[in-house]
């Protein structure tokens, strides 16, 4: 029998109980790290699937780097290096001898490629280059959690070099419109969008952008990054080229990256009380045919339709599941846990009416339904129609859950009762929003120039509108 925890008494039991049930991760002997099972793995498949084809779509080309970067070049970059320090993996030996020099464990890979990125780019010619790979991370997390935080993760992280800093921006802009109309369209998961605070972007970086979720606890999550590098990686690193005029200048770089946490994304924010439910478009199986039966006879009657069934929906992924020693009350449980978005129940009742019980995940709706009419386009209309439910019914709980105040108490309040999204002015000083986190826990996700106001903190000129959430 599943068990889950209540997800509004206990959200990170119920998270782990989710992903223990649905058979999405086990965990690992080194701790911290965790093993992707079959099932989850599914699911990053068809994230990769997706996503590549927008990559390239950009004009982006897949590569693939060294997991190990040697001491020497990681430590060019000053502040990129001081930003990762504390967080990397270091390996001082090899082949039985203590290395000459040390080895990083890419905790990302700006260093490795932008240093090879001298050897590649020399003429203006050369420009726009435009590299993905997508690969795994160690970064060594002292707290973690499956999918949301790990030490070894998975991700892909784009990495490009431009002849201006308009055509950098471009980029980045570019990259930040791909993983939101990713997140509405294939997880089906609304965002806010927009520039991280000076004292939050990523280290080395001229600024960064980001997308961020809303989970049902009232946490936001970072969904995807992509920053403006600026120079500094083309200058520590060497990295130049002849214009057209034959004098030598340095490109403009971005990176971007998405992982594995859109996994744990996917469950915070449309899992329920009954485990997973998964968007259709993201979905390693989008329909589960449940045969009832209790006779030899029954069976070869159900399963033959069942089979009729799977071979009318082409072009959509179906199971059947069939197994022996399995009561059907049991197969719906583990089906809803899993997330899989309509399950299409069989018995001999039904094949009398020539009917099938069709259940949606997205909002427990039970329909009998006419056998002949169900096929590749009316099932796939109802595809469709799941995953608009479960957009609208997330955009729905992000919009209810965006708050905006001036006063600093009745920030407090929000923050500790309701949680999600609150819009407050800033002055701009990274000292105040440390402040505000040290005392409340809710940090600046993303800031909007437009203000005019006064901070409630600390009283002075407002420079931004911040909005604060805590988060993962």
């Amino acid at each position: 029998m599943v068990r889950i925890a209540d997800q509004k008494k206990d959200f990170p039991q119920w998270y782990l109980d989710v992903i223990e049930q649905a058979d999405l991760s086990d965990y690992s002997s080194v701790k911290g790290c965790i093993i992707f099972k079959p099932y989850g793995y599914a699911i990053w498949e068809a994230i990769q699937r997706d996503l590549d084809d927008r990559i390239k779509k950009l004009g982006v080309q897949n590569a693939y780097f060294p997991l190990f970067i040697p001491e020497s070049i990681i430590a060019k970059e000053k502040d990129h290096i001081e930003g990762f320090a504390p967080e990397c993996a270091v390996v001082t030996h090899g082949g039985g001898k203590e290395l000459s020099e040390k080895l990083y464990i890419r905790p990302t890979s700006e260093t490795i490629i932008y240093s090879t990125f001298a050897k590649w780019i020399h003429s203006h010619r050369d420009l726009p280059l435009k590299i993905n790979q997508w690969a795994n991370i160690v970064r060594w997390e002292m707290r973690t959690r499956p999918f949301l935080r790990t030490m070894e993760f998975l991700w892909q992280e784009g990495h490009t070099a431009h002849s201006s800093k308009e055509d950098a921006d471009n980029m980045a802009e570019s990259v930040l419109k791909m993983y939101s109309d990713f997140d509405k369209e294939t997880l089906a998961i609304p965002v806010l969008t927009g520039k991280k605070p000076e004292h939050e972007k990523f280290a080395g970086a001229l600024y960064t952008l980001c997308t961020e979720a809303l989970a049902k606890d009232g946490k936001v999550i970072q969904a995807g990054t992509s920053h403006n590098l600026g120079q500094g990686f083309s200058e520590a690193y060497e990295v130049s080229y002849l214009d057209k005029d034959e004098k030598r200048q340095m490109p403009w770089m971005t990176s971007w990256g998405v992982s594995t946490r859109l996994i744990g994304t996917l469950i915070v924010v449309h899992g329920d009380e009954k485990g997973l439910r998964l968007p259709p478009r993201i979905a390693p199986i989008q329909v589960v045919i449940v045969p009832i039966f209790k006779t030899d006879e029954e069976r070869k009657k159900v399963l033959e339709i069942a089979n009729s069934l799977n071979d009318s929906l082409e072009g959509i992924r179906v199971n059947i599941d069939d197994r022996e020693g399995k009561s059907p009350g049991y197969k719906f449980n583990e089906w809803e846990v899993k997330g899989v978005p309509v399950r299409i129940e069989i018995g001999p009742k039904d094949l009398e009416n020539k009917q099938a019980i069709i259940v949606r995940r997205d909002n427990g709706e039970k329909d009998a339904v006419p056998l002949d009419s169900i096929n590749t386009d009316s099932m796939s209309a109802l595809l469709d129609l799941i995953q608009k439910s479960l957009f609208e019914q997330a955009e729905s709980f992000l919009q209810s859950n965006t708050r905006t105040t001036k006063s600093y108490e009745e920030f407090k309040k929000i923050i500790d009762n309701e949680g999600g999204f609150v819009w407050m002015p800033w002055d701009g000083e990274s000292v105040t929003a440390e402040k505000i986190q040290s005392e409340t826990k809710a940090s600046i996700r993303l800031i909007d120039d437009s203000s005019g106001e006064t901070d409630p903190y600390s009283e002075k000129p407002a420079k931004h509108m911040a909005l604060y959430a805590k988060a993962y």
